[in-house]
């Protein structure tokens, strides 16, 4: 199809500036005086404009560059294009390996760049349009067709391919007869059907749902059908709510894909990269993305992206098995993708969004300011020079660079702990992340061939850059030449392993559900029960996050692997041919290479240009000057064979064979020379207060801070706590702020004291109850359901709080009771209570339980009760569902004989609450049903009338996390 006004000259000359303003005023759409314009057309040229750019001189640098290096790859692709049977360029064979069609449509798609955009020598060049087009057609008709049976890897079939083909076919749109669009179209449908997205399950979730989703408008927008595009906008909605488990974006700026894997800076920028394009392709259109929960992925710009964006890079510890990638043997231009480039193009999309006019003025000028800001600090690969940085994205880069109203955003300091077992601290001079693993997330992720020896890259990998220098610490070919079993922070048994051993996917995690920890949003306590992969390891970390340092501990280390195991206390990169200087207790130490040593009774060390680490009371410190090389093929099957050398200095202790409650302890000490580390050894600020596989403590006179993390119930420092928690505390300026989080998510309430005298009030604090000011301050902080978040508190020292008591209760017997041809069947003695509401009568589905609490004992006005129970959604329909609690009536039941039939009947409704399929506690607020009797009795179901899914819940019988009542009296 061509339109008969637009020539393709005109398309040419008009530029993707003159294209937009077309599309606006309506003129590609029939003819001139037409009083609206064509919706596709207006459509397909806003997407060749998010493809080619706006507002800039495609003779001015970076552009012209930019531009003739994409023309001369076309040049070489049209040169070396050989259509024949079983292929389109000799080198990429079709038939089994499908990523040769996903690779064959990505050369067409370039080739079409350069013909739609100015400046590449080929623009609107008749041969190489004609080349494209003949590209397609071939590929269309003997390989992607519509008929096709899909192999190999099904990401080529359904988003690979189909996105490069649409994107080229959107590009020489004026060369296309209708037959060919349709038959374009014919066989993205046949790989991609409206049924893909009928289901947010599978291979359809997070980021890969919003790039089939990015296919369908495609489509729509090629076949001029409102019917597609109607479904790729709805289909993104399941994208915007919160998730609770599995992939996605969680309350907490986590994001997840894969089920296991922490992955912002891979999948996540996929995911905002196809929302921002497709927010910006349908905004005004009768498809704009008009779902209210939208909102939720503006605010994960802040929430989730910019924690883990430094400098222009994105951290590493959330980006899976790409950090492997490289320099691919199959990138003509040999760039590589490194953390720095996949900053930038998080940073590219983030802009992109900001001026979609999709989110809130005032969140896309905060963007603004804050893109400029990572741009303007990016030293080590200024974005402008980035030769991965496509020329749009240069555009809106150069024009804000040149906009003065805009000022560049700081880092912002802080710290914060995800409940994707991940933290991150930044301070004005540096910053750090922190990447663990636990039963919820993975070892690491292979696949692909990817990542190959990524094994410990989450067993307390500490990374960390300066504001100034160390910026391309783990850029610079650091993943295929760092040795693997000594990656920085981490503790490691030092057994060999395989290539991706433990499985793709991230089949391989740990058995220990503790990792995680509390945070008041500038400092943490962060902890990990760590294991080892394929390993006997076990043992406790801590990272505590303070102003100027990470105090670093381990205790309960062992295994009995037959191996020595060593906890590293890092592995700088100095580059190719770095000497920096490494002084030890002020002696400096050879910068041969080769140079290894072992330091007994160490207190401090300085790396030059990077920084310091001290040592409480000395330690056995060995260090190793050393050059290592390797390939990127080493660790991932696709990446280059060129061997690349770097040198590093490694320090590390070694804790021996088959080691047994083996300890650590040391501060990392960013940006510190060796006069200041020294100074900091000679008279340290941090005291550890305690470090056992029980808890692991410290206190920071500089900032008022004392944190702990307790593995059973305990006191250090003048915290008590009754079960297993992270706390930190800090005392400044007559305030008193106290967090607490359970990393393990196994405790519904915890009730912490604190030995802090002359604190009278407290502000309001959801899910903490404080029963008494002080002192001492004695509080119960709710973490059920809070996905390992914190509860934070602030005490000060004048005004008042009432007093009060906490108590909590089990069940003195509980059931469930089902309708239908089970309604006279007895379930009282189950270990699950199982409750469903099918919102019909008598199907024998419904289910709902009952719940009875002597609660005889209850003096004073209730405060706040809650009904915790724990389980997991059991439901092939979905994977979550509320839960509901409901007054019943004070007629007397027993447990082994209530039925459906003749039990208490459920009144108001109460407490609602959220549960997933996977297992955790459910706080359901029933404050106004509960009274001081003999028998209380609380029925939990699912909201009336409603269907929803089945629910198994622990009972009483059940050894595991049992339910609770909370009541707070006073």
């Amino acid at each position: 199809m061509s339109l008969p006004e637009l020539s393709r000259r005109r398309l040419l000359q008009a530029g993707t500036a003159g294209a937009l303003a077309l599309a606006a005023t309506g003129t590609l759409a029939g003819p001139a005086s037409a009083a609206d314009p064509d919706p596709y057309d207006t459509l397909r040229l806003r997407w060749v404009a998010l493809l080619t750019g706006t507002g800039f001189d495609p003779a001015a640098e970076p552009f012209a560059g930019a531009l003739r290096a994409l023309g001369d790859r076309a040049r070489a692709q049209q040169q070396t294009m050989a259509p024949a049977a079983g292929s389109l360029w000799p080198d990429l064979p079709l038939g089994s390996v499908s990523a040769n069609i996903t690779g064959s449509f990505v050369r067409l798609r370039t080739m079409a760049l350069a013909w739609a955009q100015s400046g590449t020598g080929l623009s609107g060049d008749a041969a190489l349009g004609a080349a494209v087009v003949a590209g397609l057609d071939h590929l269309v008709a003997t390989a992607y067709t519509a008929s096709a049976t899909a192999y190999d890897n099904w990401w080529d079939w359904q988003i690979g391919s189909p996105q490069a083909l649409l994107d080229a076919a959107v590009l020489v749109f004026p060369l296309l007869s209708a037959a060919q669009s349709a038959s374009y179209g014919a066989a993205v449908d046949r790989s991609v059907p409206d049924s893909r997205v009928a289901a947010y399950s599978g291979t359809s979730t997070g980021a890969n749902r919003v790039d089939l989703c990015r296919v369908l408008a495609l489509r729509g927008v090629l076949g001029r059908s409102a019917a597609k595009l109607a479904l790729a906008s709805g289909a993104l909605s399941p994208v915007f709510p919160f998730v609770l488990t599995g992939d996605g974006l969680y309350r907490d700026g986590s994001f997840v894909q894969h089920t296991w894997v922490p992955y912002t800076g891979s999948y996540g920028e996929v995911l905002l990269g196809g929302l921002s394009r497709l927010f910006a392709l349908l905004a005004g259109s009768a498809w704009a993305v008009s779902d209210p929960q939208r909102q939720n992925v503006f605010d994960a710009v802040d929430a989730a992206y910019a924690p883990f964006l430094f400098n222009g890079l994105v951290m590493d510890a959330v980006s899976g098995r790409a950090i492997s990638r490289g320099v691919q043997r199959s990138d003509l231009l040999k760039l590589q993708q490194d953390d720095h480039g996949r900053g930038h193009t998080i940073i590219g999309h983030v802009l992109r969004l900001a001026e979609s006019g999709a989110a809130p003025a005032g969140q896309s000028a905060a963007w603004r300011a804050a893109v400029k800001g990572w741009i303007a600090r990016d030293a080590y690969r200024p974005y402008l020079s980035d030769a991965a940085v496509d020329v749009p994205e240069l555009a809106r880069a150069q024009a804000l660079l040149a906009d003065g109203a805009v000022v560049a955003a700081p880092e912002p300091p802080g710290a914060r702990v995800f409940g994707m077992d991940r933290a991150v601290v930044r301070r004005p001079g540096w910053a750090a992340a922190v990447s663990m693993c636990s039963a919820r997330t993975t070892f690491y992720e292979t696949g692909n061939g990817e990542n190959l020896r990524g094994w410990h890259t989450n067993s307390g990998l500490l990374s960390w850059w300066n504001a100034t220098s160390g910026n391309g610490q783990y850029s610079d070919a650091f993943w295929p030449t760092v040795d693997p079993y000594r990656l920085p922070g981490t503790t490691v048994s030092t057994k060999r392993l395989a290539d991706a051993a433990g499985g793709a996917w991230g089949a391989a995690r740990p058995d220990t559900v503790w990792a995680g920890g509390a945070t008041d949003g500038r400092y943490a306590a962060v902890g990990q029960a760590v294991r080892g992969l394929s390993s006997t390891l076990s043992g406790r970390k801590s990272w505590f996050l303070l102003d100027d340092s990470v105090v670093c501990l381990g205790a309960g280390l062992s295994c009995a692997d037959g191996v020595p195991v060593e906890t590293v206390v890092d592995n700088r990169n100095l580059g190719a041919a770095g000497t920096h200087a490494l002084t030890v207790d002020g002696v400096a130490q050879p910068a041969t290479l080769g140079w290894s040593q072992q330091f007994t009774g160490a207190r401090s060390v300085a790396l030059a240009g990077f920084g310091g680490y001290v040592f409480p009371g000395g330690a056995n410190v060995k260090a190793l000057r050393e050059a290592r090389s390797g390939s990127w093929h080493d660790v991932n099957s696709g990446g280059t064979t060129d061997v690349l050398t770097r040198r590093y200095v490694t320090l590390w202790f070694d804790h021996g064979t088959d080691p047994v409650d083996a300890s650590y302890a040391y501060l990392l000490l960013p940006g510190a020379d060796a006069a200041a580390t020294a100074a900091r050894a000679a008279a340290p600020t941090v005291t550890i207060l305690a470090n056992s596989a029980s808890v692991q403590a410290v206190s920071d006179a500089a900032s008022g801070v004392v944190a702990a993390n307790f593995h059973a119930a305990g006191s250090v420092g003048g915290i008590t706590v009754s079960a297993p928690c992270s706390v930190l505390v800090r005392e400044a300026g007559g305030v008193l702020t106290v967090s607490v989080a359970d990393p393990a998510r196994t405790v519904s309430a915890v009730q912490v004291t604190v030995d802090r005298p002359g604190y009278l009030s407290a502000d309001p604090a959801q899910g903490v109850a404080v029963l008494a000011a002080g002192p001492p301050v004695r509080l119960l902080a709710e973490l059920g359901g809070t996905q390992g978040a914190s509860r934070t508190v602030t005490l000060r020292q004048v005004g008042s709080t009432a007093g009060g008591s906490a108590v909590l209760l089990s069940p003195v017997q509980d059931t469930y009771v089902r309708d239908g041809s089970y309604a006279d069947a007895n379930y009282g003695t189950a270990s699950v209570l199982t409750v469903k509401e099918t919102g019909t009568s008598g199907s024998g589905y419904s289910r709902r339980a009952l719940l009875g609490f002597d609660t005889s004992a209850l003096a004073g006005p209730v405060r706040r009760a809650v009904l915790w129970v724990h389980g997991a959604v059991a439901d092939s329909g979905g994977t979550e569902t509320d839960l509901q609690a409901f007054e019943t009536g004070t007629a007397a039941w027993q447990e082994t004989a209530a039925t459906w039939n003749r039990c208490p009947a459920p009144g108001g409704a109460l407490g609602t609450g959220r549960i997933s399929s996977a297992a955790d506690w459910v706080g359901l607020d029933v404050t106004a049903a509960v009274t001081a009797a003999p028998l209380l009795t609380l029925t939990v179901g699912q909201p009336a009338g409603r269907a929803g899914l089945a629910v198994n819940l622990n009972s009483r019988e059940n050894a595991a996390f049992p339910p609770v009542l909370e009541v707070v009296t006073g």
